[in-house]
């Protein structure tokens, strides 16, 4: 079988013709299981190994993400990282990204479940996804779990690299992850109130892992993001590949957040009462007007301040619409 290396692991995973299943690299080899996913397998585990996914390109258009893990799929390539963990590496949505578009048919990002009704392209993707990370984790089973999913915003925000930690009542957020990701000079981290259905969610939910939906910034075409300003997440998947302990500082370097609650598009009539330039994280006062639906009537800002995040008004009927949040202490260290 010929091999093709991982130095070109976003091409590769991006061309539509057949792709070989295996090669070696320096401290391991890597496996291809189809279009986008790649599976790299140590040698030897380093002494932090842990079981990781890595994931990019959920939403296609997304491209800072694949950037970065192209980048470093090359330094492992030229021996720049030794592999000491094995690392599930995934491009979500080839054929989105190949179009450079968010989705084909519907958000991606919202289809991650067992039972999961719909049919269709990214339906199917969504389970190709889960069949590929329950088998990543069946084989390696003897280490602790992680789940990565690198994501870009559509808009501008105060905040421009902060974490989504999916809700679920199974897995609590080990304290290391607070040090890691504040070291990796994460800004601003937003606990989810309820079951998303997002990929980061899946691994925590369905499999315990440790698992966050990061945003890097604002969505750009390739060539045009600004990659220095992800050294330091750079710096952190780089040490989770080689198996050993990333860099930590204080959490209370980032600002923490909690969703309070979860704005709908319940009809075609539906419009958001704000610019749609307005940035992630805006603080509205109370009594602002928020939203207006011709079935669900007006939202309004209660007693107390809230922040909008994700606002987007195009969804679809029966998605979120904004998720509007409360600031809340960092843990205690």
């Amino acid at each position: 079988m010929i091999e093709k290396p991982i130095e070109n692991w976003l091409q590769e995973s991006l061309e539509e013709a057949e792709l070989p299943t295996l090669g070696q690299l320096p401290g391991g080899h890597f496996r291809w299981h189809g279009h986008g996913l790649l599976e790299l397998v140590p040698d030897q585990p380093g002494p932090a190994a842990r079981a990781c996914v890595l994931s990019v390109g959920i939403h296609g258009n997304e491209t800072a993400p694949m950037e970065l893990l192209d980048g470093l799929m090359g330094r492992l390539a030229r021996g720049e990282l030794r592999l000491g963990a094995p690392t599930l590496v995934i491009l979500g949505n080839p054929e989105a990204t190949r179009q450079g578009v968010r989705f084909i048919g519907t958000n991606l990002n919202r289809l991650f479940r067992p039972d999961l009704p719909e049919t269709g392209r990214e339906a199917d993707r969504a389970r190709a996804l889960m069949d590929a990370v329950d088998a990543f984790f069946a084989r390696h089973t003897g280490l602790a779990r992680l789940h990565y999913d690198l994501h870009t915003a559509i808009r501008d925000s105060h905040y421009p690299r902060f974490v989504v930690s999916p809700f679920t009542e199974r897995t609590a957020v080990k304290a290391e992850q607070w040090r890691w990701l504040a070291a990796a000079e994460i800004q601003a981290v937003l606990h989810q109130h309820r079951h998303s259905w997002t990929f980061s969610h899946y691994s925590k939910h369905y499999h315990c892992a440790q698992a966050f939906t990061l945003e890097l910034g604002r969505a750009l075409p390739f060539g045009h993001n600004d990659l220095p300003s992800l050294t330091p997440v750079a710096e952190l998947l780089a040490a989770l590949l080689e198996g050993r302990e990333p860099p930590r500082a204080p959490p209370g370097r980032m600002a923490f957040f909690r969703v309070e609650h979860e704005l709908i598009r319940e009809s075609v009539a539906f419009r958001l009462a704000f610019p749609d330039d307005t940035p992630n994280f805006t603080a509205f006062p109370p009594k602002t007007l928020l939203a207006e639906d011709s079935q669900a009537g007006e939202t309004r800002v209660g007693a107390t301040p809230l922040a909008v995040v994700f606002p987007n008004a195009s969804v679809e009927v029966g998605a979120r619409a904004a998720l509007l949040v409360q600031p809340e202490p960092p843990p205690t260290e």
